[in-house]
């Protein structure tokens, strides 16, 4: 990961220990880019719904997603540009991109960690946010069951190291308040993996 120092306005280290390492960028993008990223995205990318099994039942996943190769000649200009932004930050050498796209306060994603089969050991992963802001919960799978809650703004970033996921489950909860829609770009290296 990159060497980022603490700043009033800038990284925040909220992890940093033999469980992980976990940094939040409250605005690693400025609001009119985020805002033009945003508008690309959400009326430009072919966003797909999906089922899953779950509870021995098969449900509908409440959010739309989307997923792109970085080398991909067509990349989206909005995700080229991202991917430039975060490279600058992060000195990894991501080559996949998956995005979530959450409608409303109804659509949101179980507590989960990354497979780590499907990313390279050792590498982080960073999640962009655009649109409306979404809360994340960072769960420890073992006692003592640490908890962070996160406001997610657009433009922020968010890096977990790849140790991460072996310790801690991250979920973005449904919502009682009305909320916009929220595109999440996730940024990892897969290697090969990613061409699945």
């Amino acid at each position: 990961m990159a060497q980022l120092s603490l700043f009033d306005n800038g990284p925040q280290r909220l992890l940093d220990d033999a469980s992980g390492r976990i940094v939040l960028v409250p605005d690693l993008v400025e609001d009119g880019t985020a805002q033009r990223w945003f508008e690309q995205l959400h009326a430009g990318i072919a966003w797909k719904s999906g089922t899953r099994l779950m509870y021995e039942r098969e449900v509908e996943v409440p959010r739309l997603r989307a997923h792109f190769r970085v080398d991909d000649p067509d990349l989206p200009v909005a995700l080229r540009e991202a991917h430039a932004a975060v490279a600058a930050a992060v000195a990894a050498p991501f080559d996949s991109i998956g995005l979530n796209l959450y409608r409303d306060q109804h659509d949101s994603v179980a507590p989960h960690n990354d497979k780590l089969a499907d990313i390279i050991r050792g590498q982080p992963i960073a999640l962009l946010s655009l649109g409306a802001t979404r809360r994340m919960t960072i769960r420890a799978k073992h006692p003592p069951r640490r908890v962070l809650q996160l406001d997610l703004v657009a433009g922020s970033l968010l890096l977990m190291s790849w140790e991460t996921q072996l310790h801690y489950d991250h979920a973005i909860p449904k919502q009682r308040a009305p909320a916009g829609p929220r595109i999440s770009l996730a940024f990892r290296v897969r290697g090969d993996s990613g061409l699945r």
